[in-house]
């Protein structure tokens, strides 16, 4: 494998985490405020857990990547993409704005691009240090989407189930557990829709008989080169939903050319106690410049 260097940069999925955050505790009734009634709650969850993520994969520079909220180019595909997606719950909608406020109080860039995903943006400048500036990347999120940008560059760290605990893909890892080459769990998602974005895939195509073509046949194109080989039932499903296939896996795909951009020194995890320790109290959340090790001066 390629050797790593001494620098990286974590690509943080922002959404991700501040949904993640954001339910973890709701799901248990209590939602954190602020004396004037703000919801605070997923912002505490979003620092608790990106900082337990910086201190165990120790990244020299970070970028946080957000939805921008309206249309996108997946949707002007598909009308019904993420339509089945319920509004945001009240008590988290400030919240959206507010976290960015405290990521720019850590110094970290926020990025996005009307018309496309965060996904996209991180797929971009993944590619983009990779290749041009010769950086170890790191891409942290629930989303195992963001699989297929797995390289010898570019680890995946998937957030699981309980805090700190985290599953980190590189292509060996991937290969070893779910059985796949990052560019195929595109194809995967192409055969077998995804129910959570609201694409179909192929009706009658679930993940089992998906994963075992895709594994058999390479690719959508290995696949359909070799139609006369599959079952009649499979052949029939997969024929008469051609035109869906081709859609999802269009949906499914992580586009690299977005225009966005962060220079190196704009990203530089350096930490400026004054400005943190002032957002903080702001939030009255200063039990989190203890968790950073930031003096608060008091």
């Amino acid at each position: 494998m390629t050797q790593r260097n001494e620098q990286s940069i974590m690509l943080v999925d922002g959404m991700a985490l501040l949904f993640r955050a954001y339910y973890a505790t709701a799901a248990n009734g209590y939602i954190r405020r602020t004396k004037a009634g703000v919801p605070t709650n997923a912002i505490y969850g979003f620092i608790r857990y990106f900082w337990d993520a910086v201190q165990t994969f120790n990244p020299t520079h970070v970028i946080c990547c957000w939805d921008m909220g309206g249309t996108t180019f997946r949707g002007e595909h598909f009308a019904a993409y993420k339509g089945n997606r319920a509004d945001a719950p009240d008590d988290l909608v400030p919240q959206f704005t507010l976290i960015r406020e405290v990521t720019d109080s850590l110094g970290i860039p926020n990025i996005g691009a009307e018309g496309f995903e965060a996904d996209d943006c991180i797929g971009t400048l993944a590619r983009h240090y990779t290749q041009n500036e010769d950086m170890d990347v790191m891409i942290l999120s629930g989303d195992h989407d963001l699989l297929q940008l797995v390289d010898e560059r570019t680890r995946v760290i998937i957030m699981k189930k309980g805090h700190g605990n985290y599953m980190v893909y590189t292509p060996e890892t991937l290969l070893a557990e779910k059985g796949l080459k990052p560019r195929q769990v595109v194809d995967i998602k192409g055969l077998m829709g995804d129910a959570s974005d609201n694409y179909p895939g192929v009706r009658g195509i679930g993940e089992k008989t998906a994963l075992k073509l895709v594994q058999e046949y390479d690719s959508i194109e290995g696949i359909l080169e070799n139609l006369d080989q599959l079952t009649p039932s499979v052949r029939k499903k997969i024929e008469s939903d051609l035109d869906m296939l081709h859609l999802s896996r269009k949906l499914a795909k992580i586009h690299c050319d977005v225009p966005v951009a962060c220079a190196l020194d704009s990203c530089l995890l350096t930490l400026d106690h004054v400005q943190i320790v002032d957002k903080f109290e702001q939030l009255e959340m200063k039990s989190l410049c203890t968790l950073m090790g930031v003096a608060t001066g008091s």
